[in-house]
Parts: structure tokens; C-alpha cells; sequence
């Protein structure tokens, strides 16, 4: 850095861009995570993991594929990429959809704990685990009684429709206790 300023593009570290036409902190390959404000987590756990200029979404809009208390954000879409890059928060005792889909699925868990289920196996999950889900595989991710859990997953930008279990899936499914037990949770 020169005696005259920062090079030519760079932004003070942590402050606006006095060069954006609205300030914004997020212009270009930096999209910030906001901090949460103190008290926010207690009023609402989902708002704590937040990305500058990222709309929090409704995890779904299809009513028939039952969750609960999901938010995602959209961190990284790129028309030119076949993949894209997103943040779910599962609120405390919630859920999100048992499903299974032809594209594979990388999570990666940043805060809180739980489980998931993937196949016929149920795992304990927390901060910095890597969950990969293989195509055509039953999964679901449920977060502990007391905490959310929120996780980066990865998918394809083009995806096939989610396929939800009918009753006979469930039915087999719940031959195994740990799986019965995980989905009656």
C-alpha cells in the first residue's frame, strides 16, 4: 500500500465502498456475513447467520413435502457453473424434508448440531463436519432439541424434482430401529 491509500480497487477493510452508488459493502467478489446484532439469536435463532445482499427464503413452497422451521439463502449461483451454493438453518426441534433426489449433495455443518439421516444410516452431526449425500439417497437433516443447525450445501444448479417416500418406502424404513426412532424424532 502506498503512502497515498489503498491500490486502485481495494476497499478500506471493513467499511463501505465510497465508490458504490449505495455504499454497499457486498460490491464485488465479497459477499460479508453480518454479525448478528446482540440479542438477535434469543428473539430469533434463524436470523443469526446472515450474507449481505442474500434474501432469507422459505426453505419450500411445496406444502406436501412436510419440514419444519427451514430458512435458506442463495450464497452462490453463476450462470456458467453447474452448481450453486447455499445456507440452510434448521430452527431447535426442527426439520427439514426426507428425500432423495438423481444429484449428489455436499453439507457442510458451520453452527449447531444434530442428525442425519442418509440411506439407511443416522449420524450425529456438528460444527465442520462434511455430510455427503450420493444420488438417489434418502436424506434428512433434523436439529437438536435446544440449538439450530445450519449448514452450506452444495448442489447442482439444475436440479430434478425432489422424490418424497410413499408408505411403502416409510414402512421399510422403519424396519430399522434407529431410523424409526430418527423419524419419529
Amino acid at each position: 500500500m502506498s503512502a497515498s491509500g489503498p491500490p486502485q480497487g481495494a476497499r478500506p477493510p471493513g467499511g463501505s465502498d465510497p465508490r458504490s452508488p449505495r455504499g454497499d459493502r457486498s460490491v464485488g467478489p465479497v459477499r460479508r456475513f453480518v454479525p448478528p446484532r446482540k440479542g438477535a439469536i434469543a428473539a430469533d435463532p434463524r436470523s443469526a447467520f446472515r450474507w449481505e445482499s442474500v434474501d432469507l427464503l422459505a426453505y419450500k413452497s411445496d406444502a406436501a413435502a412436510p419440514f419444519r422451521d427451514v430458512t435458506r439463502q442463495t450464497l452462490f449461483k453463476q450462470p456458467d457453473l453447474a452448481g450453486e451454493l447455499r445456507y440452510f438453518e434448521v430452527a431447535a426441534g426442527g426439520h427439514s424434508t426426507l428425500e432423495r433426489h438423481a444429484h449428489v449433495h455436499a453439507v457442510l455443518i458451520l453452527r449447531g448440531s444434530g442428525l442425519c439421516l442418509v440411506g439407511e444410516n443416522v449420524h450425529p452431526v456438528g460444527e465442520h463436519d462434511l455430510v455427503t449425500v450420493p444420488p438417489k439417497t434418502w436424506h434428512q437433516f433434523r436439529a437438536a432439541k435446544d440449538a439450530p443447525l445450519g449448514f452450506l450445501c452444495m448442489v447442482d444448479a439444475v436440479r430434478d424434482k425432489a422424490e418424497l417416500p410413499d408408505d411403502a418406502v416409510l414402512e421399510t424404513m422403519r424396519t430399522n430401529a434407529f431410523v424409526r426412532a430418527f423419524l419419529e424424532g
